[in-house]
Order: structure tokens, then sequence, then C-alpha cells
């Protein structure tokens, strides 16, 4: 089998300083490195063989970036243009995946006031849009577009609402408001075509965020009332089990624990512990006995005073807060219900246990922190009246 003779190699004296450059410079790149020296042992005539020896490279590689560099010079030693791997998503998925994001939640009934990246990407499984994605994904395809569809904010959609009396109440505040002279006349002016307004206008509606445009939220709102929400956590299954009744009390709370210990595990265990917080429902010895008496396998836990923190439903209702509650329009109460429990079978369904990562260890520090600030602060107190 005949082999293809070494090709000549000629060098300028430019291309044998950068060649050079390259070659035993620190920082270039190892497989530049290595071409480099391939260009500069073929120029002082070496065979290919030769060079592979001292090199240790392959024979065909050097046969390779000797014949590249012969037929295009320095350029010859770059890698060349590649396909790269083809892409995973359609153009067509990736603008559905955008369109979603440009909308509310609530208009695709999903239990959200505003999109995640990771909440995106189960919600375009679940639709059958794309296959699995991750989230990482998604925050690309919303990046290309400038889509922030998690930010939001406060904005005023109309003129403010001004009750009739607006202006015999405000007028003996606005001395007080107003700027200087020049400037005041414009401001009485335009108050004062705000005041001619009448009565509260309709709200408009959120706006669904956009390209480079955050959620627009109205800052303005009607009060259509409250409702108590109340939820129990099991720490190990990460399920949840929420309520909601018109206020707090004894028998809300009353009400939760049945709904929990009428079902099993919990109705057969020997015994199920409630952590909560020094609420005026569940506080003191009395709550205790009177759960005790209502279940027997049932033993209240209370939480050190200003510690709920440490009981782990405080981070579910955080959870609610953010993916839920803020912000959100509702236009009554039952929709605010329907959505709370709407979002606890979405939770449950996909919710590991949290990593609790307070330990006994970590108490005792704070514990005896707390105690030295204690001393320090009494200490002072008294060198203060001592003095």
């Amino acid at each position: 089998m005949n082999v293809a003779a070494a090709r000549p190699i000629a060098l300028r004296a430019a291309e044998c300083e950068r060649l050079k450059k390259m070659a035993y410079g620190h920082k270039t790149e190892y497989r530049l490195r290595m071409r480099a020296q391939v260009v500069l042992h073929a120029a002082r005539g070496r065979s290919n063989a030769r060079i592979a020896r001292e090199t240790g490279l392959h024979l065909d590689t050097v046969r390779c970036w000797r014949g590249r560099f012969a037929a295009q010079g320095l350029a010859g030693l770059s890698d060349r243009e590649r396909s790269g791997r083809p892409p995973s998503y359609t153009a067509l998925e990736v603008a559905e995946a955008k369109a979603l994001a440009c909308r509310l939640p609530a208009e695709t009934g999903v239990p959200l006031a505003r999109w995640s990246c990771p909440e995106l990407a189960a919600e375009l499984a679940a639709r059958g849009i794309t296959g699995p994605v991750s989230a990482s994904t998604v925050r690309r395809w919303l990046r290309d577009d400038a889509l922030k569809p998690w930010q939001y904010q406060s904005d005023l959609h109309h003129r403010p609402r001004v009750p009739a009396q607006g202006r015999a109440r405000a007028g003996p505040v606005r001395p007080h408001l107003a700027g200087p002279a020049p400037r005041r006349r414009r401001v009485r002016h335009q108050r004062g075509r705000e005041d001619l307004h009448p009565g509260p206008l309709p709200l408009p509606p959120t706006l669904a965020p956009g390209q480079a445009r955050a959620m627009r939220v109205n800052h303005t709102y009607h009060r259509g009332g409250a409702l108590a929400y109340l939820a129990a956590y099991d720490v190990h299954q990460a399920k949840v089990f929420g309520r909601c009744e018109p206020r707090t009390g004894i028998d809300p709370f009353m009400n939760l624990v049945a709904q929990v210990m009428a079902q099993e595990p919990y109705a057969s265990a020997k015994r199920v512990f409630w952590v909560v917080d020094n609420g005026s429902s569940h506080r003191g010895k009395a709550a205790a006995d009177r759960l005790a008496a209502a279940f027997l396998n049932a033993v209240l836990v209370h939480t050190p005073v200003h510690a709920s923190w440490v009981n782990q439903v405080e981070i579910f209702f955080s959870v609610v807060q953010r993916k839920v509650v803020s912000p959100n329009d509702f236009t009554d109460l039952n929709e605010v219900e329907n959505r709370l429990r709407a979002f606890e079978d979405r939770y449950s369904a996909a919710a590991q246990p949290f990593q609790w990562k307070f330990t006994t260890s970590d108490l005792d520090d704070l514990l005896a922190r707390l105690d030295r600030h204690t001393a320090d602060h009494q200490q002072e107190s008294s060198a203060a009246a001592a003095a």
C-alpha cells in the first residue's frame, strides 16, 4: 500500500513567530499547542513518523494537521464548523412555551399566581406541548425574548378613585404638600380635575407579562371579605390537608384535626403528634386535653413562643403566599377557596419532604446565644442603674 509523501512546509517569519507563541505559550489551549508543534517540526524537514514519536500523537493526526497547514496556512489549524447535535425541540414547541409564559396561570386553569421556570416545565410536559424538559432549558428559551413571568410590578391603570367630598377634605392638606409657587398652580389644577372624578371605577385586570415587560398588577383593589385557611402537613409524606373556614377558632381547628384523623394511617396509628404554635385556638394545657379527649392517639406539641418558624407547615404557607396569593385577582371568596384546594392537590402530587437541617445541636447553640445575650443585657442594665 502506497503512503502519500509528507507535504513540505515552508514558513514565513510572521508565521514562524505566531506558531512559536502558540506552541510554547502558557495560555494556549492544549490542542492548538500540539498542532503548532506539529507544523514547527514539519518545517524542520522531519518525517511524520518522527513527529508522531516526539509529540506522542497518532501518525494519522500528524499527517492531518500537516496537510491542513500546507493547504490553508494558519487558518487550517482551527476547528471546522460542525453542525452540532440536532435540536431536541422544534421551533413550534419553543414558541408555544413562550406563548404559555405570556398568559396568566389563572387563564389556563393552573392554580398559580405567576409562572416559574420549574412550573412552566412541568406544565409543558403535562399538556403534551413538549416532552420532558428541564427548567434551565425553559429559562434559556425565555431569556431570548427577555420574558420573566415570575416578576411583577404594581401599576396604576387609571386615575385614583376620589370620593365626591374629596375636594373639601383635601383642601386643608394641599398647602402643606405643594411645591414651589410657580409649580403649585399647575399641581392644583391637575388635582382639581381628579377631585371632580366621581365614585370608584371598575378595576382593570392584571396585565399578563410580555417581551421585556413584567406582569402589571393594579395596586388598588376592592375588599371582598376574608376567610381562614388552615392546613396540616405530614412531614414524612409531604402531604397537605387543608380547609377553608369563615374564621379561626377552636371549632375550625378541631375540624381540621378531625379531617386528618379520620384517614389512614393516622386513624390507626399508635400516636400522632400535632406540632402547633401558640395560637388562641390551640394554646396551653386546655387545648392538649381537648385534643386528647377527642382523639386518644393525638398528642399536641407546642413550639416555643415566637418560634413558630420551627414548624415545617410554615414553609408550606410561604409557598402558598408566593405561588398562589401574591399577586392575584379573585372575584369572590369561592374562587379563593377553589384555588387553594386545587393547589393542594397539585402540590401533594409532586412534593418531596423538606430537607430540614435545623438539628438539636443547632437549637442548643441558639439557646446558648440567647442566654449570653440576656446575661449581657442584664449586666448593662445593672451598670447603667448603678451609674
